[in-house]
């Protein structure tokens, strides 16, 4: 089959040029975890005005959410990886954010279902786009930086939803969030129709000129990829246990210290913006070190990192004490954010250049189906059942989220295991045609 040589950076963009449309990308994933996670923050509001139990609450806010993302991610990443990615982005963008301020407008159980459908339908064109876009603009050596710098979006993201959102939501209404969050997102549609260049697929790579392989050609590959799929289980792991931790802990402190909406969003929203920040910046530091030009350091650091965060996450959940658990979740959050911009950039280089969203969408696919149905739903029925007949209260979730916490020790597992394969699977991605 035909193939192209790698071509430089430079002489298909300026760095000035590469770095806009990174932080473009960035502030899109920003508002794409901003919409998905405020939900979390106003999770008992909606789950006491409209009379819900635990598992009940979680079914409608997330696992609604996470099917709908999970069935149209592979479709929509087929898109992306043979038709014009900036389009399909802005069209994501601005159906997830119309139908996050939808969710501010619903006055039922039902409309509320319907457009946290219609967000997950939005949002699973995003994130795949964004990764294959920032791909094209960044070469094999710098794509782990960039996508570390990608990946600031999560912990903006996550403060928007918790920290801005919880303030809104305890002057105005938990109504009010939706709206604040939603509408943002539609100028930004905009700003990427109109300013990105969709860049040429596969330009900085040695890559086949044959069009992209079927789904299944791609699903074989990927899993005779061993590196990719210990990879995809380690961040999907880490997406159960840190996210799924984190989409019940603002409902853990107002049932534990009988806080409320904005008091709540107000302890873990600063943690997400300082230390996520300060996290993610961490990594895109260390990942550009020459030393980790070697994949395997990268994946050895991710167990370490995460299996020594696991302790703290457990503790956080098992004690009494406030002071004491606010200190946990500022040790512990930050490795929440360290795996993602090396997870993404690990996931495209174990991938031929046409075979890259749909890796992404399979990644995403694993983390969603972790952490937004197996985590809220699981941590749900737990309550419920250690509850009893009297409804979840505190103590009934502190148990379901103690059952959660020790999942960090099976994501280093996986981050471990990649290790033995990562060097020449990589080998394998670039001489694929």
């Amino acid at each position: 089959m035909a193939s192209q040589a790698t071509i430089s950076a430079d002489q298909v963009s300026t760095l000035r040029q590469r770095w806009y449309v990174l932080i473009i990308m960035m502030l899109v994933y920003s508002i794409n975890i901003a919409d998905r996670y405020v939900m979390s923050t106003v999770l008992e509001p909606i789950r006491l005005e409209l009379k819900l139990t635990d598992s009940g609450v979680a079914f409608l806010t997330g696992v609604s959410l996470a099917l709908f993302y999970v069935l149209w991610g592979i479709p929509l990443s087929w898109i992306a990886d043979r038709y014009n990615r900036r389009n399909l982005l802005a069209i994501s963008i601005t159906v997830w954010s119309v139908m996050t301020a939808m969710c501010g407008l619903a006055v039922g159980y039902t409309q509320l279902l319907l457009a946290r459908i219609g967000v997950g339908i939005g949002e699973a064109g995003g994130t795949p786009s964004c990764n294959s876009i920032v791909a094209d603009y960044f070469p094999v050596e710098r794509r782990a930086m960039a996508m570390t710098v990608f990946a600031l979006g999560a912990p903006i993201g996550a403060w928007l939803g918790a920290d801005m959102a919880g303030a809104v939501a305890a002057e105005y209404g938990w109504r009010s969030a939706f709206f604040v969050l939603g509408v943002p997102g539609v100028v930004l549609a905009a700003v990427v129709l109109l300013t990105i260049k969709e860049p040429a697929r596969g330009q900085l790579d040695a890559v086949s000129t044959q069009p992209a392989p079927p789904i299944m050609e791609t699903l074989r590959f990927l899993w005779s990829q061993k590196a990719a799929v210990h990879g995809m289980m380690g961040s999907g792991l880490s997406a159960l246990w840190g996210w799924g931790l984190m989409w019940f802990t603002p409902t853990f402190i107002q049932r534990t210290y009988q806080l409320d909406v904005g008091e709540a969003g107000a302890i873990v929203g600063p943690i997400h913006l300082v230390m996520g920040i300060g996290a993610s910046l961490l990594t895109a530091w260390v990942v550009s070190k020459p030393a980790y030009a070697d994949p395997r350091k990268i994946v050895r650091l991710l167990a370490v990192v995460t299996a020594l965060a696991t302790i703290p996450s457990i503790f956080a959940y098992y004690t009494n004490s406030l002071q004491v658990a606010t200190l946990m979740w500022w040790i512990f959050i930050p490795a929440i954010y360290f795996y993602i911009g090396p997870a993404f950039a690990l996931c495209q280089n174990l991938a031929p250049p046409r075979m890259r969203a749909m890796f992404i969408a399979v990644s995403l696919l694993i983390a969603n189906v972790f952490n937004l149905i197996i985590a809220p739903q699981g941590v749900g029925l737990l309550s419920d059942y250690f509850a009893g007949p009297g409804g979840a209260d505190a103590a009934s979730l502190r148990l379901a989220l103690l059952v959660l916490a020790p999942t960090g020790f099976w994501a280093a597992w996986h981050y471990w295991r990649a290790e033995k394969y990562i060097v020449e699977d990589q080998k394998r991605a670039v001489g694929y045609v």
